[in-house]
C-alpha cells in the first residue's frame, strides 16, 4: 500500500503544481497569457497525471480486495515487483493515452480567436477554439475515455461489492467494522476523485462560474485532501503526530 501511496502523492503533486502556481500568477498579475507550448505542456501533464491516478486508485482497490477477500495469498500475490508493475503500467498508460489525445487536439487548425474562458488549458475550451471539424477528435477521445475512466470505476465498484459481501460474513460487528475501516481512506479518495470528475465531465448545462469552481475543487482541494485522509488513518502517522504534540507541551511547560 505504501508503494501505491507514494505514486498517488506524486500524481497529486505533479497535478497541482502544473496548474495552481500559474493560476495564482495570472490572478495576482492580472495577465492571463500562456504560450501555445505552455498550453500543450500543461494539457499533457494534466491529462497524464489524471489517467495515472485513475489506474493507481484501481490498483489500490485490487490490493484491498486481496487483503480482505483472499488474505492467505495476499503476500504471495502482491509482491514488491507486482506493485511496481502496477504503478509503472499506470504511468505508461497515462503518458501514452494523453500523448494521443494531445496529438488529436493540437493538430487541428486554430485560426480564430485565441481566448480561453478558463484558467487551465482544458479539452473542451480548446476544441471550441478550433476552426477545424472536431467531431472525429471528440468521438475518438470519448472512445478512449471508456477504458480510462469507466472500466476502472466499474472495477472499483465490483471490488468493493466483493469486499462488502466478505465483511458481512464476519460474525462479530467489531470485526466487521475493523476490517472495513482499512478501506475507508481509499474509499474516501475514490469518492472525492470520481465525484468531482463526474460533476465536471458528465453533469450537463453548468454555468461558467460553477464549472470553474468545480475545476478548482478538482485540481487544488481534492489533492490537498488525500494526504490528510491517509495520514489520519495511518497509525504510525498518528503516533508520530501525538509524540510531536507531547514534545511541544513538554517544551512549553
Amino acid at each position: 500500500m505504501y508503494i501505491f501511496l507514494i505514486h498517488l502523492s506524486v500524481c497529486d503533486v505533479v497535478f497541482t503544481t502544473n496548474i495552481a502556481p500559474e493560476m495564482l500568477y495570472h490572478i495576482l498579475s492580472e495577465v492571463g497569457k500562456v504560450s501555445m507550448a505552455g498550453c500543450i505542456s500543461q494539457f499533457y501533464v494534466y491529462g497524464s497525471s489524471t489517467v495515472a491516478e485513475s489506474f493507481i486508485l484501481t490498483a489500490m482497490s485490487y490490493d484491498r480486495y486481496l487483503a480482505i477477500c483472499n488474505p492467505l495469498r495476499y503476500t504471495s500475490i502482491m509482491e514488491h515487483r507486482v506493485c511496481l508493475k502496477f504503478v509503472g503500467a499506470s504511468w505508461l498508460v497515462g503518458l501514452l493515452v494523453t500523448l494521443s489525445t494531445s496529438l488529436m487536439v493540437f493538430t487541428n487548425n486554430f485560426c480564430g480567436p485565441n481566448i480561453i474562458d478558463h484558467f487551465i488549458c482544458e479539452l473542451d475550451p480548446l476544441l471550441k477554439l478550433s476552426c477545424s471539424n472536431t467531431s472525429l477528435s471528440e468521438t475518438l477521445i470519448f472512445i478512449l475515455s471508456i477504458p480510462i475512466i469507466i472500466i476502472p470505476f466499474v472495477f472499483i465498484i465490483v471490488s468493493y461489492m466483493c469486499i462488502f459481501l466478505t465483511v458481512l460474513k464476519i460474525p462479530f460487528s467489531t470485526g466487521r467494522w475493523k476490517t472495513f475501516s482499512t478501506c475507508s481512506s481509499h474509499l474516501t479518495s475514490v469518492s472525492t476523485y470520481y465525484g468531482t470528475l463526474t460533476a465536471i465531465y458528465v453533469v450537463p448545462k453548468r454555468g461558467r462560474a460553477l464549472s470553474k469552481a468545480l475545476y478548482v475543487l478538482y485540481t487544488v482541494i481534492t489533492p490537498l485532501f488525500n494526504p490528510i485522509i491517509y495520514s489520519l488513518r495511518n497509525q504510525d502517522m498518528r503516533k508520530a503526530f501525538e509524540r510531536l504534540l507531547n514534545k511541544k507541551k513538554i517544551n512549553q511547560s
